[in-house]
């Protein structure tokens, strides 16, 4: 069994990143990632904040060149889904229901999932009426009426890319202000199909077998307002961003964390040697695809210097 010298958990930005670092430092470096490769950030319509990004980049083009440029470097990547850990040695121990894997080092890149809204019958109705992904869904609502619930950057970015194809684009803001750049707000002051609806939280929903209404409560008054869908075909859409929970769940028991947040120094290192962690998993204040991406690149240059002092 190959004992490598870097596993990275997690196909991200700040997955590949590591990558691509521990690549061009020669090491023997295997991504594990349960699902695609690229995370989350693939479901993104436009990337606009990344430095050198072109015209048109997407979360998918991005991520391809990426990908490639791992690959290229001598980089492995396996699809697999780890189930257990044991991280007490200087060799750790990764296993899946069919494998196991070990290494001199790992970088946790697990990165984070979308939150929910939490309320009654949402999990009835995910895509049946409401979802967590712009690119995924915005044109199933063609010419029909939408709700967007949040009012960060990532929240109003997808809002606007769905304003592409809906009628009507109404962001559910639970203050009375946004939390996005005056950049984002410029851009939905120039877009008539935007409808800020402030000081108000989607307090229930209902339908039959697709979603057809949404209850909105009024922070102060609590006053219930209902929408209901399209007159003919009476679907109406639920976006949610609203914010993230990382994916720490399997090492709660080994690494320090905070709300589920993996604790590192500046290095990237965790309380245990030798196990690093990047990207949207780590506890920070900035979750954007450069802060990942630089991430990564601290952690693996920081486990080449542990590796190092092995010798």
């Amino acid at each position: 069994m190959d004992i490598y010298d870097l596993i990275i958990l997690g196909g991200g930005p700040a997955g590949l990143s590591s990558g691509i670092y521990s690549g061009r430092s020669k090491l023997n470096t295997l991504i594990i990632e349960k699902k695609k490769v690229g995370g989350i950030i693939t479901d993104t319509c436009e990337i606009e904040n990344y430095p050198g990004s072109i015209k048109n980049e997407t979360g998918i083009s991005l991520m391809k060149r990426m990908r490639e440029q791992y690959l290229e470097l001598g980089g492995n990547i396996i699809k697999d889904i780890i189930v257990d850990v044991d991280l007490k040695s200087d060799i750790k121990i990764l296993r899946s229901k069919e494998r196991t894997y070990k290494c001199k080092s790992l970088i946790i890149a697990t990165g984070s999932l979308p939150k929910k809204l939490n309320i009654p019958k949402e999990n009835n109705f995910i895509g049946k009426g409401i979802s967590y992904c712009a690119i995924c869904d915005a044109y199933l609502y063609t010419d029909l009426e939408v709700f967007v619930v949040g009012s960060g950057e990532s929240a109003i970015k997808e809002a606007l890319y769905i304003a592409k194809y809906a009628k009507k684009v109404n962001i559910v803001v639970r203050s009375n202000k946004l939390k996005c750049s005056q950049y984002m707000k410029d851009k939905l002051i120039n877009n008539p199909k935007i409808n800020l609806i402030f000081n108000k939280v989607v307090e229930k929903i209902d339908g039959e077998e697709i979603l057809e209404k949404i209850f909105l409560r009024d922070i102060y008054t609590n006053e219930l307002v209902e929408y209901r869908g399209d007159e003919d075909d009476g679907v109406i859409g639920l976006f949610v961003f609203i914010g993230l929970n990382p994916k720490t769940e399997l090492f709660k028991n080994f690494i320090n964390m905070d709300n589920g947040y993996i604790i590192t120094d500046e290095c990237m290192a965790t309380n245990i040697n030798g196990v690093f962690a990047a990207g949207d998993c780590r506890y920070k204040k900035i979750r954007q695809v450069v802060t990942a991406t630089s991430d990564g690149a601290i952690a693996a240059l920081s486990v080449e210097e542990y590796l190092r002092n092995l010798i």
